[in-house]
């Protein structure tokens, strides 16, 4: 599944070309597995129901090739933070983890809680990901993690006849969006889907204007609170999120979107009874199409990216899974080393509701052309990819929906004070970074 995309070559040719690429993935190869027989692993992760039989394909084929023998325990019924915390506090680290934020990886590597991978695994990790996700999963300069598992949520996702009726097509730039949005609510269609009952919709909302309109630089000192939230970057960005989330342009106004979770804004978009255009959110938005509706992907629901500002230069903001070594052994190594490789990524990817970040990974794998689209999104952004905000974020402030980000933001769609709500904002970052200098050195604060 390795550097072997569109070959047109004779079949002579194609088979030296191939040769040749499993050759340069030779780590992905049987005859350079690491033979694991009688080896047991617990690793920790996320997912349940689709996503943990997904995960267990993937580390089944690990299984097969090695020897070894994999438990995988699900967090999410309390999160993966409040697990480890658990865990450790009983001395029973599992041997891999899969961690939903680069902050908990930091947190667990300057406490001295991970395992830093072999050299194989690093020369993995250099040979498959971009610079900015090989950054992501460092400390210190040094490689700890491996993301397996990525999320593209700068993402719009519409309703191919309510376009067609308006006579609009997707949109390259802020000011087409906005465009785009007037006219579909002229036609008695209010554009938006807006799930302002759960917060993190609207982080989501504000990380993509922000991106865009304040720029990746600007951006990364906003995550680490270099600047302040009454930044006039955050008021203009802040300005923009009214001008295109008007009330009269969502579905059921300001009041009913805060009565909206997220599922319930995808089927108001693509359910039968439709009463709205547009929902912005991630790659899984897909999953809940198919599960909750009978539209079609790429028929009836099709997506664009969230469209950029003035630079040209595509940007991403997303999220994604790092696996961490937790507990030395030959095993754990093996498992680091074959997740970082296209091979692990295949697995998944092929069975759908997956995007991976590792620039190897074939994209005729995916099961469908808005996979593709989406998985060569997210790895066109290059350096432009941003993660999650909030999830670099302290949890008091990024993470939790009664206080930080998520409040003001679901009050800020009701009142549109700008001025307030970036003072708010500030003043919840700065309660929530000294809480975190002053927490004890050990242990980890919970996140979502």
């Amino acid at each position: 599944m390795c550097g072997v995309r569109g070959l047109t070559a004779t079949a002579a040719g194609a088979a030296v070309t191939v040769l040749l690429g499993l050759v340069q993935c030779a780590p992905a190869g049987d005859d350079d597995v690491v033979r694991l027989r009688g080896s047991r692993l617990e690793v920790v992760g996320v997912w349940s129901e689709t996503e943990q039989e997904r995960f267990r394909a993937v580390l089944g084929r690990f299984e097969a090739r090695t020897g070894a023998t994999v438990r995988f325990t699900s967090a999410a019924d309390v999160g993966v933070p409040r697990m480890l915390e658990q865990r450790l506090a009983a001395g029973r680290p599992p041997d891999v983890a899969l961690l939903p934020q680069p902050g908990l990886l930091r947190r667990l590597a300057t406490e001295g809680l991970l395992v830093r991978p072999s050299p194989r695994v690093v020369a993995e990790v250099r040979r498959n990901y971009s610079p900015v996700w090989r950054r992501l999963g460092s400390f210190d300069h040094r490689v700890y993690g491996v993301w397996f598992k990525a999320a593209n949520k700068s993402l719009v996702w519409y309703d191919v006849a309510a376009f067609e009726r308006a006579g609009v097509v997707p949109p390259t730039d802020l000011a087409g969006l906005v465009e785009v949005a007037r006219a579909l609510t002229a036609t008695g269609l209010p554009a938006w889907a807006v799930s302002a009952e759960e917060g993190w919709t609207l982080t989501d909302w504000f990380e993509d204007l922000y991106l865009r309109l304040a720029g990746p630089r600007r951006y990364n000192q906003l995550a680490s609170h270099r600047i302040r939230w009454t930044d006039p970057s955050v008021e203009e960005t802040l300005r923009e999120m009214a001008r295109i989330l008007r009330p009269s342009d969502i579905a059921g106004g300001v009041a009913g979107a805060r009565a909206t979770d997220f599922q319930e804004s995808v089927v108001m978009t693509f359910g039968p009874q439709r009463t709205a255009a547009m929902v912005h959110e991630a790659d899984f938005v897909a999953g809940v199409v198919t599960s909750r509706t009978t539209a079609e992907l790429g028929v009836d629901a099709d997506v664009f990216p969230f469209p950029d500002g003035e630079s040209a230069a595509p940007t991403v903001v997303g999220g994604g899974d790092v696996a961490v070594v937790m507990k030395a052994s030959d095993a754990a190594d093996e498992l680091m080393r074959y997740l970082a490789s296209p091979d692990a990524a295949a697995v998944w990817a092929s069975r759908g509701g997956f995007v991976s970040p590792n620039l190897n990974l074939d994209l005729s794998v995916y099961p469908d052309d808005i996979s593709r689209f989406v998985a060569r999104s997210l790895l066109d952004a290059g350096d432009g990819f941003r993660f999650d905000l909030s999830d670099l974020q302290p949890p008091a402030f990024g993470g939790q929906e009664d206080t930080g980000m998520q409040r003001e933001l679901r009050d800020f769609l009701t009142r549109r004070d700008v001025e307030r709500t970036a003072t708010r904002l500030e003043n919840a970052a700065a309660a929530a970074y000294a809480g975190e200098r002053t927490a004890a050195a050990t242990g980890l604060t919970a996140g979502r």
